[in-house]
């Protein structure tokens, strides 16, 4: 039987298949067109965006502000290592080691430390050897083994200098510059493929995307170190799908016009990693400084993981506020290293071992913000429109770094105790009533040559950027010493003043009695501070218990215009002559009367204060250097018999007696002052510091200069005479026709040894007196004397 069999023919593809298939491909091929015609629109458009801004510098700040070199000097108590890690910091390399630094040179060994600056230093290229021994610096001797009396370290870094809003601080790098540990730590937590990728890290891009889809959150990163640098110089920081794909295009321009190292070298200076103070720290270099205090060459393997680690949220991680979990997060990139071969386990085991060692060094102290401020204001008023940012100008100023940090830390810790003597004042206010607490300046000259070493503006420069060591604020009795010097220097001229039998001295006799004053037609009657009169008074007594009435009296005999005059030429430029120009009224900054005091600490020459010392390039030529302004106002001798009576204020029941309580022993010299605002101006053999504390509305603070501003001074001194370089305090020399003569308490009469009580002035040749006190020989025993016994009692 034979069989069919049926063969099925080829299937009939049904028209509406084919017509589906056909709109696809189309529509595949239209959203193709649209998608690349928008890319090339806006690779073309932010082509333009890309190259405007690459015309620009990238960073603002690059000019660079620096701190006046150590001077190392016989008989300091320095160590090899200190001066060694100075000169590192400085920027100096280790000679033999790598590429020489262009700044210089040293090497080390057990009892020496040479010394060779390069081509770009500030200083010649004369180097020198340093001996230590037991911690003291023995000997300096320069090339020829000639021996010097001191040598100048290279200055230190304070800041980069910033111009842009966002008050960030930058302190660029090279990519040779950057440790290899630090480029390790960076890949291994942020982009492991960073080498061998286009830009974009499609798969971990699109596991991103399907994150944020799937919790409806944008969130996820997914970004390439290359986007996060298109991220942070061209866009916006919201998280749009739009500013993503943005974000790649400018990505894949980066890096066709880049290499990997350059686009690694712009990333790591423009990364952001926290906030110090008001100032944004913007990459590696900045951040090594704010948190190590050290160059970023200098960094170690914890440290370069720490710092990576805190890219990804640099205030979730902020080391000082939260230090468990920076650890935490470091230790994870130590983990991440070892996973992408950079270190050994044992490697990354053994810096989980190591604690943060962050720098103690407050925005304040570090990078001085209301001194650098004033250097950039004085750099636009000399140099005008010349871009020194983009010039890479180097900027040599006067600080002192171990200065300021100590002003700071002697604010930072008594200003919590004028803020209490504050709320006492303030227990009894009215429900609803608010009160301020005072505001704050510092002032510290080298007073032999007028260098700011230390300057504080205000409590805090991040609530306030307000310099008040500019402000001007009246003088109080920190004036009234120039009244004094003003009348010694009528006596170095033969003059007796009006009313006087003999030349003004400290035992000449003042009234302190209130008086009434005719000024301009109006009766003006001052009172003294605490409302006490004394009538008649010594001259050194007036000064020592600030006595306004007796001061006066003294300057209406000296001339009004006289005592003004001389304030003028001190730099008190407001000063007039009238009666209330005797205690302090008219107003001058804390930084005048800093330098108003030179004329007494520096044998009565005044000098300008300043702060900038020389503008260099970029490779070290000097662009300009700045010379100090300087008057001789004072006879060294009245200098000096004006600071002996100021000596005295610091002693037995002188307004500043305090300071003396407080633990502050150098010898010197000073004077409290209190108006509406507190003051306290005193020196050294060879450091002056000017202290103001009052209120932004200028009502009356109600503490006295005593209280307020002395116990800041006292706390900064005690500091400084601490750092080797103040540490040589000496007594204050009186000049050839000065005389220190020994005067009976009771009497003011020569002290000779029948005198109970005595006290040393200083007198002009001449002045003194020459009659001794008539007491009566005692001679009682010493339990006589104790009990008040006479000699007949048993």
């Amino acid at each position: 039987m034979a069989l069919k069999i049926r063969i099925p023919g080829p299937a009939r593809e049904h028209p509406f298949s084919k017509a589906v298939l056909r709109v696809g491909l189309t529509g595949l091929a239209v959203v193709a067109l649209l998608f690349l015609l928008v890319f090339g629109f806006l690779y073309i458009k932010y082509r333009r965006v890309v190259d405007e801004r690459l015309q620009q510098p990238l960073f603002a700040s690059t000019a660079r502000i620096y701190a006046a070199p150590r001077e190392v000097r016989p008989g300091q108590k320095l160590s090899i290592g200190l001066i060694a890690n100075e000169l590192r910091e400085a920027g100096y390399s280790v000679d033999g080691v790598g590429h020489a630094s262009q700044l210089g040179t040293f090497s080390e060994g057990a009892l020496t430390i040479t010394v060779r600056p390069g081509p770009e230093s500030y200083h010649t290229e004369d180097s020198a050897t340093i001996r230590v021994t037991g911690g003291v610096v023995q000997s300096i001797a320069d090339d020829r083994g000639q021996p010097l009396t001191s040598y100048e370290l290279e200055p230190l870094l304070i800041t980069g200098l910033s111009d842009d809003a966002s008050r960030s601080k930058r302190r660029l790098l090279t990519y040779s510059e950057i440790p290899p540990n630090l480029v390790q730590a960076v890949l291994g937590i942020e982009d492991r493929r960073f080498f061998e990728h286009n830009g974009v890290n499609f798969w971990r891009l699109g596991e991103a995307a399907a994150q944020d889809i799937f919790t409806g959150h944008k969130e996820q990163g997914g970004s390439t170190l290359t986007m996060q640098l298109a991220r942070g110089f061209f866009l916006s920081p919201e998280k749009t799908w739009k500013r993503k794909v943005i974000e790649v295009i400018i990505t894949f321009q980066l890096e066709n016009r880049f290499s990997k190292q350059q686009i690694f070298e712009m990333y790591a200076n423009q990364i952001n990693l926290g906030q110090r103070g008001s100032f944004s720290i913007d990459g590696f270099g900045e951040a090594a400084q704010a948190y190590f205090g050290k160059d970023a060459s200098q960094l170690n393997l914890a440290e370069c993981a720490m710092l990576a680690g805190m890219i990804q949220r640099p205030n979730y991680f902020n080391p000082y506020r939260h230090p468990d979990r920076t650890i935490e997060r470091r230790n994870l990139v130590l983990d991440s290293m070892v996973e992408t071969g950079a270190i050994t386990k044992n490697q990354a085991e053994s810096a989980k071992q190591e604690q943060l060692h962050l720098s103690v060094v407050s925005v304040d102290a570090s990078d001085a913000p209301y001194f650098v401020d004033l250097v950039h204001e004085q750099l636009l008023q000399r140099l005008g429109d010349r871009d020194f940012n983009r010039e890479g100008l180097r900027i040599y100023t006067s600080l002192d770094p171990d200065l300021q940090r100590a002003a700071a830390a002697a604010v930072a810790s008594t200003m919590h105790v004028i803020d209490e003597q504050v709320d006492k004042l303030h227990a009894h206010r009215k429900p609803g009533e608010t009160y301020q607490y005072p505001q704050v300046a510092l002032v510290a000259l080298n007073p032999h040559t007028g260098q700011v070493l230390a300057l504080i503006g205000g409590r805090s420069y991040g609530a306030s950027q307000l310099n008040h060591a500019v402000a001007k604020r009246p003088t109080g009795s920190i004036f009234k010493p120039f009244v004094y010097a003003a009348a010694f220097a009528t006596a170095a001229e033969g003059a007796v003043l009006p009313g006087q039998n003999g030349l003004f001295s400290p035992v000449t006799m003042l009234s302190d009695e209130q008086t009434t004053y005719d000024v301009g037609g109006q009766a003006y009657t001052p009172r003294n501070f605490e409302g006490e009169y004394h009538g008649q008074v010594t001259a050194r007594y007036a000064l020592m218990r600030s006595l306004n009435n007796a001061t006066i009296g003294l300057a209406g005999m000296v001339g009004f215009d006289r005592v003004a005059a001389l304030a003028r030429d001190a730099g008190i430029k407001s000063a007039r002559g009238t009666p209330a120009v005797a205690i302090g009224a008219y107003d001058a900054t804390p930084l005048d009367m800093a330098g108003a005091y030179t004329a007494f600490a520096n044998h009565g020459l005044y000098l300008d204060p300043w702060m900038l010392a020389s503008i260099r390039t970029l490779t070290g030529d000097v662009v300009t250097d700045y010379s100090p302004a300087s008057m001789q106002v004072l006879d060294p001798r009245v200098a000096y018999l004006t600071t002996s009576l100021m000596e005295a204020v610091l002693r037995g029941n002188g307004t500043g007696a305090g300071v003396r309580g407080m633990g502050f022993t150098a010898p010197a010299a000073g004077k409290t002052g209190t108006s509406h605002d507190a003051w306290f101006a005193g020196f050294t053999s060879n450091l002056l510091c000017v202290v103001w504390v009052g209120n932004d509305d200028y009502s009356d603070v109600k503490i006295e200069g005593a209280r307020a501003a002395a116990p800041i001074w006292a706390a900064f001194m005690k500091r400084a005479v601490q750092l080797p370089q103040y540490s040589d305090t000496n007594a204050f020399t009186p000049p050839q026709g000065v005389q220190i003569v020994s005067i009976d308490t009771a009497t003011n009469l020569l002290s000779d040894d029948t005198c109970p009580d005595s006290y040393n002035a200083a007198f002009l040749d001449g002045t003194a007196p020459t009659e001794a006190c008539d007491h009566a020989t005692d001679h009682r025993n010493l339990l006589q004397k104790i009990f008040g016994l006479d000699k007949s009692e048993n």
